[in-house]
């Protein structure tokens, strides 16, 4: 399954319809935000997107939470399952404990993907290109030994407006 993963959107609605464009022409199943949302126009584009959809209310997003029983948001740390996949979405990384298969998290604005103990640990970066001029957001897909990420990463201030894509292969641990 293709899951594309965005985080820190913040106010920048244009640039996350664009992450969310790609991520669906790509072959995206499945989509998570993984808080920081700021806007509920946000919000409306998750749930426009048609994708299966997951959100979870970041330190920017206590103004949302009258809105949890409209869309697919949830607070942190929320734990759900994506077909097979134990998985745990929060926005701050104060729950990275190894208590899911697949720990999805935000607000460092840096992307950041590993496996430890059987476990992926992914920060899909920035949409917003708050901290640097880089909207960022990735795609996995969970295969029987080893997951594939794919990080999409465009300059902002580029004349060239095409995303980069870098894959990488990790392996997972048997445990």
């Amino acid at each position: 399954m293709k899951i594309g993963i965005v985080s820190d959107s913040h106010k920048k609605i244009d640039l996350l319809k664009e992450a969310i464009e790609r991520l669906k022409n790509d072959g995206a199943e499945y989509l998570i935000h993984a808080g920081d949302i700021v806007l509920k126009e946000s919000l409306d584009i998750l749930k426009e997107s048609k994708l299966p959809y997951q959100a979870v209310i970041g330190n920017n997003d206590t103004h949302l939470i009258k809105f949890l029983d409209d869309y697919n948001l949830f607070q942190e740390p929320h734990y759900f399952k994506i077909g097979n996949i134990e998985a745990k979405l929060m926005h701050l990384p104060h729950y990275l404990n190894n208590d899911a298969k697949l720990i999805i998290y935000g607000h460092t604005h840096y992307f950041d993907a590993k496996v430890e103990q059987g476990t992926l640990y992914i920060n899909p970066g920035e949409i917003c290109a708050r901290k640097k001029p880089l909207s960022e957001f990735v795609m996995i897909e969970n295969e029987d030994d080893f997951w594939m990420v794919n990080y999409y990463r465009k300059d902002i201030n580029s004349s060239s407006k095409k995303y980069k894509v870098s894959q990488t292969k990790l392996d997972k641990v048997k445990s």
